[in-house]
């Protein structure tokens, strides 16, 4: 199984790098290909520009898009692991989705509606926020997060979603806790990609 991670967070030194480590290790444990994406790293420009949605139009795909592209044809499961920030994505993995995730590749229009692409992979999220997890639960939060990634990214272009891990209360907790978090992505990548 190939699986593309396509990871946003600036600090090497955060608890989501460290889950990029634990989600890369237990995949290969488990005997699978997996290439990351580190957006942060690759200087990833997130802006979809006039001229990127020009050239696509004419069948050039900007060479930065296309390269994406092939990682995500290649691959049979797409995570992606993102803080929560201002209840979304960071803007630089908003900007590759909008660029990456384009009309033609990711998704097509018909007289049925909308054509998906992306059918036969699967997708898994794991999220990062400050705020406890129980509150983002009780407001309603949690819920709205997985309807405009999972349905609102994922299931839009055909990626079936198998997984989404929220862990809550970041910066807050004891280091019990973060080797926690580190066993419940290991134990969930274990139980859906074995």
């Amino acid at each position: 199984m190939n699986h593309l991670i396509v990871y946003a967070h600036p600090n090497p030194d955060s608890l989501n790098h460290a889950i990029l480590k634990t989600a890369v290790n237990t995949i290969k444990k488990n005997g699978h290909e997996v290439i990351v994406r580190d957006l942060y790293a690759l200087d990833f420009q997130p802006v979809l520009k006039p001229e990127d949605t020009k050239a696509m139009k004419a069948g050039q795909t900007p060479k930065a898009i296309k390269k994406e592209q092939e990682y995500i044809t290649q691959a049979d499961v797409i995570t992606f692991i993102y803080p929560i920030w201002w209840t979304g994505l960071p803007a630089i993995l908003k900007g590759y989705v909008d660029r990456v995730f384009s009309y033609g590749f990711a998704y097509g229009s018909g007289e049925a509606g909308i054509i998906k692409m992306l059918t036969g992979k699967k997708g898994f999220i794991i999220n990062t926020h400050g705020t406890p997890k129980e509150i983002y639960d009780e407001i309603g939060m949690t819920d709205g997060l997985k309807i405009t990634s999972d349905t609102g990214i994922f299931d839009f272009v055909g990626i079936e979603p198998v997984g989404h891990l929220f862990f809550g209360s970041i910066g807050y907790l004891d280091e019990e806790a973060y080797k926690g978090m580190l066993k419940k992505v290991e134990d969930t990548i274990n139980s859906q990609f074995s």
